[in-house]
C-alpha cells in the first residue's frame, strides 16, 4: 500500500527533482496534492512552477494549489540569486496547461488531514513552512491526525546558508517553524548537515542527462543552472542537492543516520533569528520532538534518483 503524502514546496530546482522523484515513485509514494508556498521566489512563480513540473512528469492527474504569499509575521525574503527570476531557470520548460485547484492550500491541507484516517497522511515540506503553520493554528487538531511531517530544513553543524546561522526555509519564516516544531507530531528534519553531503558532481549530473528522457535533460538543465552559486560560494566538486532528500527518506531511510533529540527555532535574536538549534548530545532536559539526521550516503541516493528519473517521460 503506498504511503500517502502531501507535498508542500517552492520551486526551485530542487524542489522540482524531489517532486519528480516522488511521482516517478508510485508503488511507495501516494502523491494526494501538491500545495505551493512562497520562499526561493514569490508565490505566482512557485505555483505555476509546480505545474510545470507535473506536467513534465506526465501525472498531470496530481492537484496543485497555492497556499500563503508571505511568512506569517516578516516580510518574504527569497532566493533569485540562486534560482534565477522565476525560481526554475535552466530548462525551457512550456507554460502549463494545468490550472491550480481553486481552493487555497491552507484549507486543502486542513480538510484533507481531517476527512482522512487519523496517522494515514505524511507531509514533505521543501520549503518554508508557513502553510503547515497557518493549518495548525487555524486548526489545531490535525497535529494528531499527521502520519509525520518530514522536513527540508535548518543545519546545526554546517551552520547557515542565507546568513551566518541560518538555513533559508527557516530563516524565510522563523516563527512558522517554531509552530510546527511545538506542534507534537512525529517530525523528521533533513537538514543541510546532510544534504551538505548529497553533492550533484560532474558524474552524477551526466548520469541523468544520459537517461535520454525529456525529464533527465530537464533536471540536468536545472541543477547546471542552479549549481552555479553554491560551486562559487564553496569550492566543492558538486552544489549540495537539499529538497530531494525528503523524498529519499521516505523511499529508503536507510540511506540516513541521525538521532532523536530537540530541535528548537531561535525566533528573537537579530543576530542569529532562525537558526537551528539542536540538542543533539541531549545537554538540557527539552522534550525530543523531532528525528534530526545527520548523515547520508550520496552514492546511494544518486543511484536511487537516477533510477527514479528513468521511469518519467
Amino acid at each position: 500500500m503506498p504511503r500517502k503524502i502531501i507535498i508542500d514546496t517552492d520551486p526551485g530546482q530542487d524542489d522540482a527533482v524531489a517532486i519528480l522523484l516522488a511521482l516517478a515513485s508510485r508503488e511507495e509514494l501516494d502523491v494526494l496534492g501538491i500545495v505551493a508556498v512562497a520562499g526561493n521566489v514569490g508565490l505566482h512563480h512557485n505555483a505555476n512552477n509546480a505545474l510545470k513540473i507535473v506536467e513534465l512528469s506526465g501525472r498531470v492527474e496530481v492537484p496543485v494549489y497555492a497556499g500563503c504569499s508571505r511568512p506569517l509575521r516578516r516580510h518574504l525574503v527569497t532566493a533569485e540569486h540562486v534560482h534565477g527570476d522565476t525560481g526554475l531557470n535552466g530548462p525551457d520548460l512550456p507554460e502549463p496547461a494545468k490550472k491550480l485547484e481553486a481552493q487555497h492550500g491552507v484549507d486543502y491541507l486542513i480538510d484533507t488531514l481531517m476527512a482522512a484516517e487519523s496517522k494515514t497522511i505524511t507531509l514533505c515540506t521543501l520549503g518554508p513552512l508557513t502553510n503547515i503553520a497557518m493549518a495548525l493554528i487555524k486548526q489545531p487538531a490535525i497535529a494528531d491526525r499527521i502520519a509525520e511531517i518530514v522536513m527540508m530544513g535548518g543545519a546545526y553543524f554546517e551552520v547557515g546558508n542565507i546568513t551566518p546561522a541560518a538555513e533559508f526555509n527557516i530563516y524565510v519564516d522563523p516563527e512558522a517553524a517554531d509552530v510546527v516544531l511545538r506542534c507534537g507530531a512525529p517530525i523528521t528534519v533533513l537538514p543541510l548537515d546532510v544534504t551538505h553531503q548529497i553533492q550533484s558532481t560532474p558524474p552524477r549530473l551526466d548520469a541523468i542527462k544520459a537517461l535520454g528522457n525529456k525529464t533527465g535533460a530537464a533536471v540536468h538543465a536545472m541543477l547546471t543552472f542552479s549549481e552555479t552559486f553554491d560551486l562559487e560560494k564553496y569550492g566543492w566538486d558538486g552544489a549540495p542537492l537539499h529538497d530531494p532528500t525528503v523524498i529519499a527518506y521516505l523511499l529508503k531511510p536507510e540511506l540516513f543516520e541521525g538521532r532523536h533529540c530537540n530541535v528548537a527555532i531561535e525566533t528573537a535574536s537579530e543576530l542569529t533569528v532562525g537558526m537551528t538549534v539542536v540538542d543533539y548530545w541531549h545537554v538540557t532536559g527539552r522534550v525530543r520532538n523531532a528525528n534530526y539526521l545527520r548523515n547520508g550516503n550520496a552514492e546511494g541516493f544518486f543511484k536511487l534518483l537516477t533510477e527514479r528519473l528513468a521511469r518519467l517521460p
